[in-house]
This record gives structure tokens, C-alpha cells and sequence, in this order.
């Protein structure tokens, strides 16, 4: 099951057939609407910097109430300025989320994306000729993964046990 508040992604991800099913919905009324222990897992990619960080920590306490078994977030690693594509599209990034700041919410991390160094909004590469600059930022993916502190991006799972 996908959600999206933002109604031209949602026909996107429609059209792509990326999930089973579908709702236009915001990510804070999920809870709400679905109610808890509705699913093994509770995924949110690209989602939490999209809040403030009162709502983020708002979404996790949610998420961790309607999965079951765990719940999955992929972020930036720290705060990546972005501002939207075009007006009302949620793209803006309002908060940053850190390795330490998900390890004390009780997450294991691991970075991704090479890094942090190397990428500018929307993960875009720094420097020319991009090319190059793809195997490198590839190949330090590798080191990163167990630093996550200098990753572009940190993927963050958490055990639950709501049963």
C-alpha cells in the first residue's frame, strides 16, 4: 500500500504500478485513517525531512503504532536544503535527521548514497565530469555504509514489538 498527499505524484505512482494500493492521503493521518498494527512494516523513503521536526517525530511515534514488527526510514543525512519543484508540491525540505538523532530514537543506521561531501540537493553531484564523479561517489558508498556520519543519506530500521 503506497500513500501520497501530493495528487499529481500519486497518479504517477499509479501509472507505475508501484504498489497494490493506493491513498491520497498525508503521511501525519496515517495512523488516524489505518489505525495500529495494520502492517508487518511501515516504510517511509524520502518522507520524514519533508516535516517539520515536531511532525517527524510525530510520524515515527505513528509509524512505530501501526507496524508490527518494523519500521524503515531513508533520509538525507542531515539537513539537505531543497526547495520544491513548482508551488504545493511538499518537495521542501524542513528538517534534517542526523546518525546520532535516529541511534538515541532506539534506530540502527547505515549510510548510503557515498559521500556527503559529493552531493547537493535533490542528491545531485557537486562536481563535473559527472561521469566521474558517479564511480566515485559509488565506490565510497562502501566505506560509508559503516560511517555513516560522512553518508549522503542514512537508512534507519527499528525491531518492533506490538503484539
Amino acid at each position: 500500500m503506497g500513500i501520497e498527499k501530493y495528487k499529481p505524484d500519486l497518479e504517477i505512482a499509479k501509472q507505475s504500478q508501484t504498489h497494490d494500493e493506493f491513498y491520497e492521503l498525508d503521511a501525519l493521518n496515517c495512523k488516524e485513517n489505518l489505525g495500529e498494527n495494520q502492517f508487518d512494516i511501515c516504510v517511509a523513503f524520502d518522507v520524514i525531512e519533508h516535516f517539520t521536526k515536531k511532525e517527524g517525530l510525530q510520524l515515527l511515534a505513528d509509524m512505530e503504532k501501526m507496524a508490527s514488527k518494523r519500521v524503515i526510514i531513508f533520509t538525507p543525512n542531515g539537513f539537505l536544503p531543497q526547495q520544491g519543484f513548482e508551488k504545493g508540491d511538499f518537495q521542501e525540505h524542513l528538517s534534517g535527521w542526523d546518525v546520532d538523532e535516529m541511534r538515541t530514537l532506539g534506530y540502527n543506521v547505515i549510510g548510503l548514497n557515498g559521500l556527503k561531501s559529493l552531493r547537493t540537493q535533490h542528491y545531485r553531484l557537486k562536481y563535473k565530469p559527472q561521469a566521474f564523479w558517479v564511480i566515485v561517489s559509488w565506490i565510497t558508498q562502501f566505506y560509508c555504509r559503516n560511517h555513516p556520519h560522512q553518508a549522503a543519506a542514512i537508512l534507519c530500521w527499528k525491531n518492533i514489538k506490538n503484539v
